[in-house]
């Protein structure tokens, strides 16, 4: 997509949050919980990393750390120690009020002075933290999500232009009557309104969305700015690109929404040779046993894999429909798909360690081929780069990738707007 004449730029996040070292930090009274995020983001900022991103998830070990921090209060604490990288916080619909969401990132948008996200999600797992009841469907997940964020949406602009303005004395003038109700009555909320937090710097903060089931690419096309997805291979994201991108402009969307965001798990070497042995001390280190376990789980969890042989592929018979599993439904698909190639148990448990996202080895310049051939088939707009935290990967990144990506002309060399939507120079929101 171009801008301005231009073509825009693609744009980079980080991970903040999920890392084992949050458990170090909580039994260190010398040490914050935010002490390696702040660091994190010192680091991201200096070299123009555009945003950085908190994931969730709602139980103790689902996967790793993740969860072990609340995403906003996380990224509001960010806030305070930079001036420009935008904070993308994941939170549920299902188990939050949208009147409390809309308070919640209208907040996170003015105390950072424009940078908020929004990761929307459904929820996978942490039902049972929130109640007696079981999981609802993705189907209803997914109509509950749209409700939700409609209403949202409505009362970020329960305040119409003009409602609050400069007084010229440095306070405001507040004009009620452009305050107003969105008088909402649906299915799963009813939600008078108005919000009770001033206009927001953004307007709106930037939706992200992840879920690329079929509810997720419907709930995507109408709502999101920025997709999450894992598309392994760049066939994967030709077809998701399209799909979702058509039923966005069946829905009058604007052209080139969503944004397409990828996860890059990159294995770096600085030259062939090393590569293959990283890659080879990689499979190494590989519990296979425990691998069995967390492949169940990209299987949708109701796979026995326990006494079958690594080097056979799974059985065709064991592998689930994906329309029945209630959890997960794209990573299912993604791993079924898998199976089906005929990859081996062993392939199949190495490559979960990447949960189904885009995985490539190499030199920084053949990293930096595999990015640019996404970006030059338009499908890839923001690409999440991990390992900040550690001190090999944070070299080859910044003194690798990165650079080579900017000798390309494929990334910006410095942030081009004041909010974090003008960073990712998105279309205007509509009116």
């Amino acid at each position: 997509m171009s801008v301005g004449g231009r073509r825009r730029p693609l744009k980079i996040v980080t991970g903040v949050s999920g890392s084992p070292d949050v458990y170090g930090a909580a039994v260190d009274s010398q040490r914050s919980t935010l002490a390696s995020a702040v660091e994190i983001a010192k680091i991201a900022e200096a070299e123009r990393f555009d945003a950085l991103f908190a994931a969730d998830l709602l139980s103790f070990g689902a996967q790793g750390a993740i969860g072990a921090q609340e995403p906003l209060i996380f990224v509001s604490a960010l806030a305070a120690v930079t001036s420009h990288v935008g904070l993308i916080a994941t939170v549920t619909t299902t188990f939050h009020h949208p009147y409390n969401l809309a308070r919640l990132f209208g907040t996170l948008d003015h105390v950072s002075n424009g940078r908020a996200a929004w990761n929307a999600v459904t929820s996978s797992v942490g039902e049972e933290n929130y109640g007696d009841q079981e999981l609802p469907s993705p189907e209803e997940r997914y109509a509950r999500a749209a409700e939700s964020l409609t209403v949202v949406n409505a009362l970020f602009d329960s305040w119409a232009p003009g409602a609050l303005t400069p007084d010229g004395r440095g306070g405001a003038v507040l004009r009620p009557e452009l305050v107003r109700p969105i008088d909402h009555a649906g299915p799963y909320f009813t939600v008078r309104g108005p919000l009770n937090i001033p206009p927001l710097p953004q307007r709106r903060p930037v939706q992200f969305q992840a879920g690329q089931s079929e509810g997720g690419i419907e709930l995507g096309a109408r709502f999101a700015e920025v997709v999450f997805t894992s598309l392994p291979t760049l066939a994967d994201a030709i077809t998701y690109t399209k799909r979702i991108r058509t039923r966005a402009t069946e829905l009058g969307r604007a052209e080139g929404l969503p944004f397409i965001m990828s996860s890059f798990h990159a294995t770096y070497g600085a030259s062939e040779a090393e590569v293959r042995a990283a890659v080879r001390e990689r499979e190494e280190a590989t519990d296979f046993e425990a691998g069995r376990v967390a492949l169940a789980d990209m299987l949708g969890g109701g796979v026995d894999l326990s006494e079958l042989p690594l080097d056979k592929p799974i059985p065709e018979h064991l592998l689930p429909d994906v329309h029945a599993v209630h959890r997960r439904r794209g990573r299912v698909e993604i791993f079924s798909n898998f199976a089906r190639s005929g990859k081996t148990l062993r392939e199949l448990i190495i490559a979960a360690k990447d949960t189904g996202h885009w995985a490539a080895a190499g030199t920084p310049e053949q990293l930096a081929d595999a990015i640019e051939e996404r970006y030059d088939a338009g499908v890839l707009d923001v690409i999440a780069l991990g390992g900040l935290d550690n001190p090999r990967t944070s070299d080859f990144l910044r003194n690798g990738l990165l650079p080579e990506l900017r000798r390309r002309g494929i990334v910006g060399a410095d942030y081009v707007g004041d909010t974090f939507r003008a960073n990712l120079e998105l279309p205007p929101l509509p009116q």
